[in-house]
Protein backbone atom coordinates (compact mmCIF):
# COMPACT_ATOMS: atom_id res chain seq x y z
CA UNK A 1 0.00 0.00 0.00
CA UNK A 2 2.59 2.33 0.80
CA UNK A 3 4.56 1.57 -2.38
CA UNK A 4 1.18 2.62 -4.42
CA UNK A 5 1.11 6.12 -2.60
CA UNK A 6 4.34 6.91 -3.20
CA UNK A 7 3.71 5.91 -6.84
CA UNK A 8 0.96 7.81 -7.10
CA UNK A 9 2.26 10.64 -5.36
CA UNK A 10 5.31 10.79 -7.15
CA UNK A 11 2.85 10.49 -10.85
CA UNK A 12 0.92 13.25 -9.38
CA UNK A 13 3.86 15.70 -8.97
CA UNK A 14 5.44 15.18 -12.54
CA UNK A 15 1.91 15.17 -14.00
CA UNK A 16 1.20 18.20 -12.66
CA UNK A 17 4.73 19.59 -13.42
CA UNK A 18 5.11 18.45 -17.10
CA UNK A 19 1.44 19.39 -17.41
CA UNK A 20 1.70 22.88 -17.03
CA UNK A 21 4.31 23.28 -19.48
CA UNK A 22 2.34 21.29 -21.94
CA UNK A 23 -0.98 23.29 -21.35
CA UNK A 24 0.41 26.79 -22.39
CA UNK A 25 -1.95 26.41 -25.20
CA UNK A 26 -3.96 23.18 -25.28
CA UNK A 27 -6.23 24.44 -22.76
CA UNK A 28 -9.18 22.56 -25.01
CA UNK A 29 -7.46 19.62 -25.35
CA UNK A 30 -7.43 19.60 -21.09
CA UNK A 31 -11.48 20.50 -20.79
CA UNK A 32 -11.58 17.17 -23.38
CA UNK A 33 -9.07 15.40 -21.49
CA UNK A 34 -11.42 16.31 -17.87
CA UNK A 35 -14.77 15.52 -19.67
CA UNK A 36 -13.60 12.18 -21.33
CA UNK A 37 -12.81 11.11 -17.85
CA UNK A 38 -15.71 12.24 -15.71
CA UNK A 39 -17.61 10.23 -18.52
CA UNK A 40 -15.41 6.96 -17.72
CA UNK A 41 -15.46 7.58 -14.52
CA UNK A 42 -19.28 7.71 -14.61
CA UNK A 43 -19.72 4.41 -16.27
CA UNK A 44 -17.21 2.63 -13.81
CA UNK A 45 -18.52 3.90 -10.87
CA UNK A 46 -22.11 3.30 -11.96
CA UNK A 47 -21.37 -0.36 -13.37
CA UNK A 48 -19.04 -1.22 -10.24
CA UNK A 49 -22.00 -0.32 -7.70
CA UNK A 50 -24.55 -2.43 -9.72
CA UNK A 51 -22.17 -5.29 -10.09
CA UNK A 52 -21.02 -4.80 -6.90
CA UNK A 53 -17.33 -4.76 -8.09
CA UNK A 54 -15.03 -2.81 -6.06
CA UNK A 55 -12.57 -2.99 -8.58
CA UNK A 56 -14.77 -1.45 -11.04
CA UNK A 57 -15.34 1.06 -8.77
CA UNK A 58 -11.64 1.87 -7.92
CA UNK A 59 -10.90 2.04 -11.57
CA UNK A 60 -13.75 4.69 -11.86
CA UNK A 61 -12.10 6.57 -8.91
CA UNK A 62 -8.77 6.57 -10.97
CA UNK A 63 -10.15 7.92 -13.66
CA UNK A 64 -12.33 10.57 -11.87
CA UNK A 65 -8.62 11.85 -10.38
CA UNK A 66 -7.44 11.65 -13.98
CA UNK A 67 -10.06 13.98 -14.61
CA UNK A 68 -9.26 16.27 -11.76
CA UNK A 69 -5.88 16.39 -12.93
CA UNK A 70 -6.49 17.87 -16.38
CA UNK A 71 -8.73 20.76 -14.38
CA UNK A 72 -5.46 21.29 -12.39
CA UNK A 73 -3.50 21.77 -15.04
CA UNK A 74 -5.78 24.11 -16.68
CA UNK A 75 -6.07 26.19 -13.80
CA UNK A 76 -2.44 26.27 -13.28
CA UNK A 77 -1.68 27.59 -16.98
CA UNK A 78 -4.73 30.30 -16.02
CA UNK A 79 -3.20 31.50 -13.02
CA UNK A 80 0.52 31.39 -14.16
CA UNK A 81 -0.41 32.90 -17.60
CA UNK A 82 -1.70 36.71 -15.28
CA UNK A 83 1.67 36.07 -13.65
CA UNK A 84 1.17 34.13 -10.31
CA UNK A 85 3.76 32.14 -10.81
CA UNK A 86 3.57 30.80 -6.89
CA UNK A 87 0.21 29.35 -7.73
CA UNK A 88 2.07 26.52 -9.94
CA UNK A 89 3.59 24.55 -7.27
CA UNK A 90 0.80 25.10 -5.06
CA UNK A 91 -1.87 23.77 -7.42
CA UNK A 92 0.54 21.00 -8.53
CA UNK A 93 0.56 19.83 -4.39
CA UNK A 94 -2.91 20.05 -4.19
CA UNK A 95 -3.22 17.58 -7.17
CA UNK A 96 -0.80 15.54 -5.70
CA UNK A 97 -2.71 15.18 -2.25
CA UNK A 98 -6.30 15.13 -4.18
CA UNK A 99 -4.41 11.46 -6.12
CA UNK A 100 -3.35 10.49 -2.64
CA UNK A 101 -6.62 10.32 -0.95
CA UNK A 102 -8.40 8.93 -3.85
CA UNK A 103 -5.80 6.38 -4.24
CA UNK A 104 -6.68 6.00 -0.32
CA UNK A 105 -10.27 5.73 -0.89
CA UNK A 106 -10.02 3.04 -3.78
CA UNK A 107 -8.19 0.89 -1.29
CA UNK A 108 -10.50 1.04 0.99
CA UNK A 109 -13.51 0.13 -1.38
CA UNK A 110 -11.09 -3.18 -2.29
CA UNK A 111 -10.49 -4.21 1.21
CA UNK A 112 -14.11 -4.01 2.15
CA UNK A 113 -15.40 -5.81 -0.81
Amino acid sequence: MAQVLARRAFAGWVEGAVGVAAAEGGLGAGALGFIGNEIAAYIRLRAGRRLNSPALVADGYHARTDGLVSLGVILSALVVSVGLDIADPLIRLAITLVIIRITWHSWQTIRAG
